[in-house]
């Protein structure tokens, strides 16, 4: 296994490499001057000048690109244009926020995901397949800033049993810090449960008709045992790497998540960075998001080695 990480070393990096060149020169083509946003529409040319000069941002892109590359290297993220604050700071802020929205609503989709998919996979009854075949049609099909604003209309608004927003105290008093983490985490896992469960029952249907099954069946095994442990094991490598997928989207979802329940995490972030034009604070972010989703991915199949000795072979 150490031996396979260490051949997807190289090719991680990359990867971070090509991400951090088309982030830093996609966010120059964009339209909007940063030292213009901070001076304000009233200033001078002398004073946009001036500030541009201070950012650094009248020298050439690839010295611009060189330098902010060298302080990602040497862990110098540089300092926010509109926040004034170190981004490490800000980052490690409102990281914690954001970690633990993902980790409430990834909890929340593999755990539906996975009745809903064993229960599609695995129900012969026509209209229960229909029934639950629509709902997870309709998991993925409605934004989550639908979902959320309906989500805050019925439980916040209506009913008022839920607070509308913010992040409470989180798990330092769980029962409340539970409240405010519930409808966030439900909006943002809804498409993510939805689509494992799709391709949970698929593979479920596969697995079950393949010769081992029909074998297993014909020796006498009893069905728990066959399901859990010939079916279920075969079943979940395709579901385990689109989980991986899975995940990068969900943490873009958290992005709209956390703008609709004024959660202050690092969608949050993103959005003031974007908005604000701040160069540096949009590229270490999203330089952050493309990590992640590498390590989530090389993680994935680690697990799916872990899960299919026929993958381990593969890879040895």
């Amino acid at each position: 296994m150490l031996r396979y990480l260490l051949r997807r070393l190289p090719a991680a990096l990359v990867v971070l490499l090509a991400a951090s060149l088309a982030i830093f020169f996609l966010l120059r083509l964009s339209s909007g001057d940063p030292a213009a946003t901070l001076a304000g529409p009233d200033a001078s040319d002398e004073t946009v000048a001036a500030i541009r000069s201070s950012l650094g941002l009248d020298e050439p892109l690839i010295t611009q690109y060189l330098i902010w590359l060298k302080g990602v290297v040497t862990g110098d993220l540089g300092t926010s244009y509109i926040l004034h604050a170190p981004i490490a700071q800000l980052i490690g802020e409102s990281l914690g926020n954001t970690v633990l929205l993902a980790a409430g609503a990834l909890l929340l989709a593999v755990v539906g995901g996975s009745m809903l998919g064993y229960l599609m996979g695995t129900v012969r009854n026509r209209a229960v397949q229909n029934v639950l075949g629509a709902l997870t049609s309709l998991g993925v099909a409605v934004p989550t800033y639908v979902t959320g604003v309906l989500l805050i209309l019925v439980f916040a608004v209506t009913y008022r049993v839920l607070p509308s927003g913010g992040v409470g105290p989180g798990l330092s008093d769980f029962e409340i810090g539970v409240q405010y983490l519930l409808m966030p985490a439900v909006a943002l896992s809804l498409p993510t449960g939805a689509t494992l469960a799709r391709f949970l029952a698929a593979s479920l249907r596969h697995t079950l008709d393949q010769d081992f099954v029909q074998t297993g069946i014909a020796k006498g095994l009893r069905r728990r045992r066959l399901m859990t442990a010939h079916v279920v094991p075969n079943a979940l490598p395709p579901v385990t790497t689109v989980l991986g997928i899975q995940i990068g989207q969900l943490l873009g979802g958290a992005i709209i998540v956390e703008t609709i329940f004024a959660w202050p995490g690092v969608g949050q972030l993103l959005l003031q960075a974007v908005t604000g034009r701040d160069y540096l604070l949009t590229q270490d972010l999203l330089l952050i998001a493309v990590a992640v989703f590498i390590v989530v991915q090389i993680a994935t199949d680690v697990i799916d080695a872990a899960i299919d000795p026929r993958i381990r072979m593969e890879r040895a």
